[in-house]
């Protein structure tokens, strides 16, 4: 298996745990949005403390590099590589969850923040990228699938959740891009322990400013919060940020918007919720979507070119 490959399968299994997290984030929303983040996020880092330590090793065992950066350099390299991941990641999941708060449609909701598919190429044309045909190709049919799996009844009408949403799937293709940046240059598992460490300090800092959290509260919630905490947010960002070491991020946000589909595979399997033939199309084309994305035609048209001379 080559690497990219590798890396492919690890957005692929984020995505799958990001699906599955949904229905426990949609349980959580009669919590504040910054409450439930803030408690989600410091589940987050004690699971990556242990984490890290258990990385450490293996790396040892092997002979490789470990442990925190020796230069003053690199390390405050890796502080402002967590400070810009974890605040763009506070940012994004706090208009998440206060969008799923004020609504809490999320059909509409899981559409609305899986837009960064089309907006990560979009915005990588102002840092110098250029996509393929087929890569533009690949994000309509996306969009297409999305549509018909996530807007059962149309968009209707645009409310202010909506506008939260959309400025989410903003900031999570900053997030995507900022982590494309930063992943190949530092240790993955110390930036998601700092990114979630900023994000916990950020979300409680907001939590007590806006909100008036209580045990009670984390309390009546605790099985979301710790799918949330341990799943989605210690070993699925984890998994993004290991994973897009390698892969171009468009193709990276490409797979990564198979959580719609996984979340409504998750409803149908788990909560017995029926899929209709229309959300079963919009299935397909988000899965060939990102097939088409990964298939390597160049490689082929190369081969194939050379066989010929």
């Amino acid at each position: 298996m080559n690497t990219q490959t590798k890396h492919s399968l690890m957005l692929m299994l984020c995505a799958f745990i990001w699906g599955t997290a949904f229905v426990a984030q949609s349980a959580g929303s009669g919590m504040g949005a910054y409450s439930f983040l803030a408690g989600r996020s410091w589940l987050a880092v004690l699971v990556l403390l242990p984490t890290v330590r258990a990385f450490d090793a293996l790396h040892r065992r092997h002979g490789a590099a470990y442990g925190w950066p020796k230069a003053p350099a690199d390390r405050r390299h890796l502080l402002t590589a967590g400070l810009c991941c974890g605040t763009l990641l506070f940012a994004a999941s706090a208009a998440q969850q206060i969008g799923i708060t004020l609504n809490p449609s999320t059909a509409k909701a899981g559409f609305l923040t899986a837009m960064y598919v089309v907006l990560v190429p979009v915005f990588g044309l102002f840092l110098g990228r250029r996509g393929s045909a087929r890569l533009w190709l690949s994000m309509v049919i996306a969009v297409g699938g999305l549509y018909l799996l996530c807007m059962k009844n149309g968009f209707g009408g645009i409310e202010a959740s909506d506008w939260i949403l959309l400025s989410c799937a903003v900031l999570f293709s900053f997030q995507i891009m900022t982590v494309d940046h930063f992943a190949p240059q530092v240790d993955g598992v110390r930036l998601s322990l700092l990114q979630f460490f900023v994000v916990a300090v950020e979300s409680t800092a907001a939590a007590l400013l806006f909100e008036n959290p209580t045990l009670a509260e984390f309390g009546a919630n605790w099985l979301p919060l710790a799918y949330c905490g341990v799943m989605s947010s210690g070993v699925a960002y984890t998994l993004q940020i290991l994973g897009q070491r390698d892969v171009n991020p468009a193709i990276a946000s490409l797979i990564m918007c198979l959580e719609s589909v996984f979340s409504a595979l998750g409803g149908w399997l788990l909560l017995h919720q029926s899929l209709s033939m229309r959300e079963v199309f919009g299935c397909t084309l988000i899965f060939a979507a990102v097939v088409l994305a990964q298939l390597p035609v160049e490689d082929w048209l190369k081969c194939r070119s050379a066989s010929q001379k």
